[in-house]
């Protein structure tokens, strides 16, 4: 059995998302996305499930430096639906509760709903979604909530009171799978992940995007970090999906001249 890292909690969403890939797998609890990484180098785990983006709150950027720090290469992809659940112990009711605990990215999906519906809770930030469940649960935390997932819920004996309180239903977060063992065939490569700098001058970002294209290329995302120590120089990470892997190996090709430090961060099967 696979023995996966996940950034969290029995119960939280990235344990979801690993299930969804690997099926039945060992959970390997880590309180960062680094110790994720030492996880994974120290051999406690065989690979690693980890959050990218998400579709509220956008992208998660100190996990791109991650993935270009570390050798471990991207094999899949999982885009896992998010719904929020305010949930407490047993017997309450929505105006027992006067403080909620959660994850601040579950905070930042559900403000419009306690704003609107229960405005006298107070909201505070804890480190994980599922963590806090447990804690309410297992202290036995009367008039405490926290915000979570069903698997949250069920796990730790809590009553959902409100379900699917996320602002938006279109509501969804991409996991990367991070596994050297997976031999992705190159027939099921239809995406990749790619890390590179740029030539400090005009143009040449444009110059790249006009040769991907030219090669239907579909830029999926494009991120920039800077550089430490190099002033106005960025790291730029790219999501690319494609139909044809020998064109888009040409495509790698047409821009290597033009690019420094080319880093495949993983190629593997896009799930949409």
């Amino acid at each position: 059995m696979t023995k996966v890292a996940i950034q969290g909690f029995s119960g939280c969403f990235h344990e979801e998302a690993a299930r969804r890939f690997y099926g039945p797998t060992e959970i390997v609890e880590c309180a960062t996305f680094a110790e994720e990484f030492q996880a994974l180098e120290s051999g406690a785990a065989d690979a690693v499930v980890m959050a990218i983006e998400n579709t509220i709150s956008g992208g998660l950027i100190p996990n791109f430096d991650l993935l270009r720090q570390h050798p471990v290469r991207i094999k899949g992809e999982v885009y896992l639906p998010i719904h929020q659940n305010l949930m407490a112990l047993p017997g309450q009711r929505l105006e027992d509760i006067r403080e909620v605990r959660t994850h601040y990215m579950a905070i930042n999906q559900t403000r419009a709903f306690f704003e609107k519906e229960c405005p006298w809770i107070k909201m505070v930030e804890s480190e994980d979604t599922a963590k806090s469940a447990a804690e309410v649960a297992q202290e036995g935390l009367w008039g405490v909530g926290a915000v979570g997932s069903v698997i949250a819920a069920e796990r730790y004996g809590l009553e959902i009171l409100r379900s699917g309180i996320e602002t938006y239903k279109q509501n969804f977060t991409r996991f990367l799978v991070l596994d050297d063992a997976i031999q992705v065939p190159q027939a099921q490569r239809t995406k990749a992940s790619l890390c590179f700098t740029l030539p400090h001058k005009p143009g040449s970002l444009a110059h790249i995007l006009t040769i991907l294209s030219f090669y239907d290329m579909n830029l999926t995302r494009i991120q920039s970090l800077p550089i430490p120590g190099r002033e106005w120089q960025y790291f730029f990470y790219a999501d690319i999906k494609f139909d044809d892997y020998p064109r888009y190996t040409q495509a790698l090709a047409a821009v290597r001249p033009l690019i420094e430090d080319l880093t495949v961060l993983g190629e593997y099967p896009s799930e949409i």
